[in-house]
Formats: structure tokens, C-alpha cells, sequence
């Protein structure tokens, strides 16, 4: 639902919602550089110049936050709060309270969660330096002053467009010009030589026997020369290849480092006087706790050789138990198959198929040796029938031959 209501603010506000935060951060930065943050701040916590970009985009989230905790804290105390200097390991979630409290300390509204602030950049970040920065301006009695316009000199700009100017490159012209002329004058012509000797000749002829003098007024020639002298001036034209403006260039450098150094030498001093206390007092708690650790060292190191016996006594163990248990398995699959054939065995001779099978047959058997005595009987009896017929037959027979010829006759 949270993430839904932002969407719709985000909509709300336009398209251009999203550049916001590069505007809001240039404001900031101008502000910055009014209230010499570079002097008061940088210089202090050997910080580098931020950009018109730095809190606006994620770049180091961790170095974006430690800059705006000492920017807000820096802000808030040149406005008239008291305030602490942050410092690197500090809870970044007791720092934001401490700086949201102080917001509203002085009349601004915190409508967005604290963690927009942990993060170190985006449009919450700007907003709460920039009007942190609107309430020191505010405390200062910050106002604009009217522009100064340097003075433009019109008269001096009107020489150096005149024609009758000898500026410095011309005059370097006229030198190379020269030097090419003498270079030229070492090729001997005698047509000139001629011509030079006939001029000597010529004035020592015309040599005037009396001694000139001028005829001119002094007053008169003062006045040309005034006249004159703006177009004799010689005006050197900076150049930024001339080696004078390096040399100043370099006297200036030298003069900002030597006095960047003798603030930053007292900063480097106490820095180092911190350091060399630190490493001393590490080192003498390091030898304390040696020292007091000895005999657990000496337990530790008795006890891990007592392991390593140990651990190589599982070893030879562990090596004996698998071949055991490599021999348990053999012995326990030949007991399966034992117990296979017993149960096969005692599965035949629990099994009453074979018992009924010959009850049956024995029935069988039964019947059939009822049915063979019925025919043993029925044969018997046809073999009495048979013999008794037989002994009737021969008794008839021996009665017959006893009887008279005249019944003989008679049949």
C-alpha cells in the first residue's frame, strides 16, 4: 500500500518529479559555498569538494552518509543548536533521530521513514541540508549586496585600438624580421659595396664646413612630444604562454601551499601525537594480555597436540571400523540369503496343498477300489452263474445220453 501511494504522488507531481532532486542539489551546493562550507568544514575533516551531483546519485552510500551527518551537523550548529560532531562508527539510526528532531526543532516537517536518510543520497537528503542551510542563512541575516562593475578605463582601450600602437608582437615581428635581414647580410654583394663606397665618397664632399644648429622652440617641440608620446606607448599583452605568468603563477601556488601547510601541519601533528598514543597504548595491552594469557597458551597448545593424537587414533579407528563393517555386510547378505532358502523351506513344508492333493487321491483310490469290487463281484457272479449253467449243461448232457432209442426215434 505504501509503495501504491508513492506511485501516486509520483504521478501527481509530473514527469518532471524525477529531475527535481539535480535542482534541489544545485540550490543546496550554491548555499554551501555562500556559508564557505570549503574553509569550515572540508579543510576541518580533510574532506574533497562535493559536486552539483553527490547527494543527488548513489555512489559510496557509506561516504554519502558520513557527509551528510557532518554537513547537518556543521548546519545545525551555525544555526544555534548545539549539536555533536558525528563520528564514523556511530549508530547511523540514533544520528538520523538526533537530526529529525532537530528539524522540527526548527519548524520543518519529516513525512518520510528515516531509513530515505541512511541511504546517503536522494530527494529526502537534499531536502533536509538544503533547509538546514535556509535556517542558517536566515540566522546569519544573509542578504544579497548590489554587484560591483569594475571601472572600464575608455581612454586607454582607444590607444590600444590605434593603428600607431607598437605593441609586444609586433615588436617580436620586427625582431624576427631583422634577424632574417642579418641573415641575409652575410651573403657579400659587391654592387652595394659599390654603392656605399661612392656615398662616403660623396659625403665627404658634401660635409658641411659649419656646425648645425637647431632652429626649433623648445616650447613647440615639448608640445609634439606630449602630442605624440600615447602613440609611442608600449603595451605588453598578456599571453598565457609567457614564462613571467607561469613564474607568477608558481609564487602563488607556493605561497597557497605554504599556507595550506601550516594549517594542515598542526592537524597532522595532533593526528600523528593521537596515533603514536594509540599504537603505544595497543602495544602495552598487547604485552598485558600475553602475559596473562601465557599458561592458556601453553593449555591451548597441549591440548590442540592432544587432539592431533587423538584425531589420528579416530583415524586408524575409523579405517578399522570400515573394514568391519565392509565384513558385516558380507556376513549379513549370506544370512539373507539363508533366510531366504529357510523361508522357502518353511513356506514347502508349512504348505498343505500336497497333504490334500494325496487325501484326494487317496479318495480316489477308495472309489476306485469300491468300483473294481463291484465288477470283481458282478465277474464272480457271472462266473457262478456261468459255472453253475455249465454243471447244468453237462448234468442234462449225462442225463440225455441215458435216455432210450425209441424217444430218440420219436424226436
Amino acid at each position: 500500500m505504501a509503495e501504491d501511494s508513492r506511485r501516486m504522488e509520483e504521478e501527481d507531481r509530473g514527469p518532471g518529479a524525477a529531475f527535481q532532486v539535480f535542482v534541489l542539489m544545485e540550490d543546496l551546493l550554491d548555499k554551501l559555498r555562500l556559508l564557505n562550507y570549503e574553509d569550515e568544514v572540508l579543510k576541518k575533516h580533510n574532506m574533497r569538494p562535493i559536486s552539483r551531483l553527490y547527494f543527488a546519485l548513489p555512489t559510496n552510500s557509506g561516504e554519502q552518509f558520513f557527509m551528510f551527518c557532518t554537513l547537518a551537523a556543521w548546519l545545525i550548529n551555525k544555526a544555534g543548536h548545539h549539536f555533536e560532531q558525528p563520528q564514523e562508527y556511530d549508530d547511523p539510526n540514533a544520528t538520523v533521530s538526533k537530526i529529525l528532531t532537530e528539524l522540527r526543532s526548527f519548524g520543518g516537517t519529516a513525512d518520510f521513514p528515516p531509513s530515505k536518510l541512511k541511504a546517503g543520497y536522494g530527494e529526502q537528503v537534499c531536502y533536509v541540508l538544503d533547509f538546514l542551510t535556509e535556517e542558517v542563512l536566515k540566522h546569519t541575516n544573509f542578504t544579497w549586496k548590489r554587484p560591483v562593475y569594475p571601472s572600464e578605463e575608455l581612454d586607454e582601450e582607444v590607444i590600444v585600438e590605434d593603428d600607431a600602437e607598437l605593441t609586444l608582437n609586433k615588436f617580436e615581428d620586427e625582431i624576427v624580421e631583422e634577424e632574417s635581414d642579418n641573415d641575409e647580410e652575410h651573403l657579400v654583394d659587391l654592387n652595394i659595396l659599390k654603392a656605399q663606397s661612392n656615398k662616403k665618397n660623396v659625403g665627404e664632399t658634401s660635409k658641411p664646413e659649419e656646425i648645425l644648429e637647431s632652429k626649433t622652440d623648445a616650447a613647440e617641440w615639448y608640445l609634439e612630444v606630449e602630442r605624440v608620446l600615447p602613440q609611442l606607448k608600449v603595451t605588453v599583452r598578456t599571453d598565457n604562454k609567457d614564462w613571467r605568468i607561469h613564474v607568477d603563477q608558481m609564487h602563488q601556488h607556493k605561497d597557497g601551499i605554504e599556507t595550506s601547510l601550516k594549517e594542515t601541519k598542526g592537524y597532522l601533528d595532533k593526528l600523528h601525537n593521537e596515533v603514536s598514543k594509540t599504537l603505544e597504548k595497543v602495544a602495552s595491552r598487547e604485552k598485558y594480555i600475553n602475559s596473562q594469557l601465557d599458561p592458556l597458551v601453553q593449555e591451548y597448545r597441549a591440548a590442540q597436540a592432544q587432539l592431533s593424537e587423538l584425531k589420528e587414533q579416530y583415524q586408524q579407528l575409523t579405517t578399522k571400523v570400515t573394514e568391519k563393517t565392509r565384513i558385516l555386510s558380507e556376513v549379513t547378505e549370506e544370512l539373507e540369503k539363508v533366510k531366504q532358502e529357510i523361508e522357502e523351506k518353511g513356506s514347502s513344508i508349512t504348505d498343505g496343498a500336497p497333504l490334500v492333493k494325496m487325501k484326494q487321491g487317496l479318495n480316489k483310490l477308495k472309489q476306485e477300489i469300491v468300483q473294481m469290487d463291484i465288477r470283481i463281484g458282478v465277474v464272480e457272479h457271472t462266473l457262478l452263474q456261468s459255472k453253475l449253467k455249465e454243471k447244468s449243461n453237462m448234468t442234462r448232457d449225462m442225463h440225455a445220453t441215458n435216455i432210450p432209442d425209441s424217444s430218440i426215434g420219436d424226436y
